[in-house]
């Protein structure tokens, strides 16, 4: 009889002889998947006929002495080797999950991902620095997790969108170059690239400048890939934000395809074609192939999702000759500048600029996958810098923070905080990879007057100042050096590095889509004793409203 026995380290070949072991080969009869066993017995060499060159084990095997069975296994609700198991299925058993090759090849890599981004920042440096759970709440773009203090009745903690603050306060203590491997918790809705409690690695550094940051956290991400056998090229290029929003439509450009956006707003202005001739801005994008009907329809169907009133085109026949529902509209002027080559389509966006981006940017990235334009073996990294500031809430009716209100403007625009701070950029960079954020950061305002002056613009009162960041204020009136850093989501990074496309198999215990873990049940109701201990009344959501 023949067992295949697994541990941590891969698979080795059981062989039981009953005229050898006539008890372990009677244990062998009970034996079914999943059983764990304990086997005793010789290592030999395989017959040359039963050598597997697919396993490196596959040269020897076990010839079992004695068998005992430690641990039955009744009959599990899906096989190991199944594909397409309901996500909430693998969720709620996630101990059997978590035994797939593949998710056991994704935690040992987060290991060594963790260890070597550790000795890296070691290297260059950097203390190591844990900062409190339990915080106060802070504008970071996303809900608190709020913490009742049962010692301090109605007063309450928060879990920590990011250590932004603690880490520049600790910069201002004196602490040069610190960095942590920090958990973070955010309290807003899931995607299969978010989750609500994440890991990142936080940096701060004094007296830096943006090529030093830069340079070190190229290093340190070409140090994780070399890990795994991956030279990265470094330096990394640079896109300023307001390029990767024209040429891409995102500020994540996915930069191992082309079909670039390109503006041709001026080549319209006199357009008898109206949509062009009205709008803001008129851009396109070239897909080399004659695109059917069917496949525009849905291409416009993704454009009204993403706000778009319709989705105009230019067919270019094999001869060159172009066709399309407006081509009576167009001069040659307007054909010439648009470009189009035999055997393709040119697709246009007309709305405000920033419209215009987000809907050819969907449109680029839909056509990147179901053209399979992606070149998947790839890894394409890019700094986006050169941010804006503020943005434009119309919402709230006022401005706020792009990155977050501690971020420093460029020395061009801090005469522009007063006259238009919408034209104020911000000393910012993202690292981006194969169209995922990997991580972002700026220089910090270390300067009292003017973090008061960004908080003026967001609309923080100086009361609501006093009572947020009082301390911060004072601690940067206190002699606080310039400094600045950055922040990679871990999750993010090996989501990235893993090709795995849900970042909820990049940790060993997530919460599904809605916020809940199928496994233990959390989050979960409390015992009236224990509310009434913190002084909470929970309300029913219906009487509430």
């Amino acid at each position: 009889m023949f067992v295949d026995l697994r541990d941590s380290t891969g698979i080795g070949q059981l062989v039981i002889n009953p005229e050898r072991a006539a008890e372990a080969a009677a244990a062998a009869h009970e034996i079914r998947n999943e059983f764990v066993l304990r086997a005793e017995g010789e290592v030999v060499a395989r017959a040359p006929e039963n050598v597997n060159p697919g396993i490196p084990t596959g040269e020897v095997e076990l010839q079992v002495d004695r068998l005992e069975i430690l641990s039955p296994c009744p009959p599990l609700p899906f096989q190991l080797d199944e594909e397409g198991v309901d996500e909430t299925l693998r969720l709620r058993y996630r101990w059997i999950d978590l035994r797939r090759p593949r998710l056991q090849r994704n935690l040992r890599l987060r290991s060594q991902m963790v260890s070597t981004i550790r000795a890296t920042m070691e290297q260059a440096g950097f203390l190591e620095i844990e900062t409190p759970i339990l915080f106060k709440p802070t504008p970071e773009g996303a809900r608190d997790f709020i913490v009742p203090s049962r010692l301090q009745p109605g007063r309450f903690f928060a879990l920590p969108q990011s250590p932004q603050i603690l880490k520049q306060l600790l910069v201002i203590s004196g602490f040069e170059r610190y960095f942590q491997i920090a958990r973070c918790f955010r309290d807003e809705d899931l995607r299969a690239d978010r989750v609500q409690e994440l890991t990142q690695l936080d940096v701060e550094m004094a007296f830096p400048d943006v090529e030093l940051i830069l340079g070190l956290m190229e290093t340190m991400i070409a140090a994780v890939w070399q890990a795994i056998g991956v030279e990265l090229e470094t330096p990394f290029p640079r896109m300023t934000y307001a390029d990767a929003m024209l040429r891409y439509g995102t500020d994540k450009p996915d930069l191992r395809f082309g079909l670039e956006i390109r503006d041709v707003t001026e080549a319209t202005r006199g357009s008898e074609f109206q949509v062009f001739a009205g709008a803001p801005a008129v851009r396109c994008l070239t897909v080399p192939q004659e695109l059917s009907r069917a496949d525009l329809a849905d291409l416009e169907e993704l454009a009204k999702q993403w706000g778009a009133k319709g989705l105009a085109y230019v067919i270019y026949g094999e001869d060159g000759e172009p066709r399309s529902p407006i081509l009576k509209f167009l001069s040659e002027a307007e054909l010439a500048a648009f470009a189009g080559e035999p055997g393709t389509t040119v697709l246009f966006g007309a709305d405000t600029p920033a419209m215009v981006a987000r809907v050819l940017g969907a449109v680029r990235q839909h056509l990147g996958e179901q053209l399979e334009l992606i070149e998947r073996d790839a890894w394409r990294f890019v700094w986006i810098t050169d941010f804006p500031m503020f943005e434009w809430s119309e919402d709230e009716r006022r401005w706020t923070a792009q990155h977050h209100p501690f971020t420093r403007p460029t020395p061009e625009s801090e005469a522009l905080l007063d006259s238009d701070p919408g034209a104020a950029l911000a000393v910012a960079y993202d690292l981006v990879g194969n169209g995922e954020e990997l991580g972002g950061g700026s220089l910090r305002i270390h300067e009292s007057e003017l973090q008061a002056k960004v908080f003026d613009i967001l609309q923080i009162s100086p009361e609501q100042q006093r009572e947020r960041f009082g301390f911060l204020l004072e601690a940067l009136r206190m002699g606080a050096p310039p400094h600045g850093g950055i922040a990679f989501g871990i999750d993010r990074m090996l989501m990235v590095l893993a090709q795995e496309p849900n970042l909820r198999d990049t940790v060993a215990f997530p919460k599904n889509q809605a916020g809940v873990d199928p496994m233990s049940g959390a989050p979960s109701p409390v015992e009236e004793e224990q509310l009434a201990e913190l002084g909470i009344t929970v309300v029913a959501r219906d009487e509430a409203e």
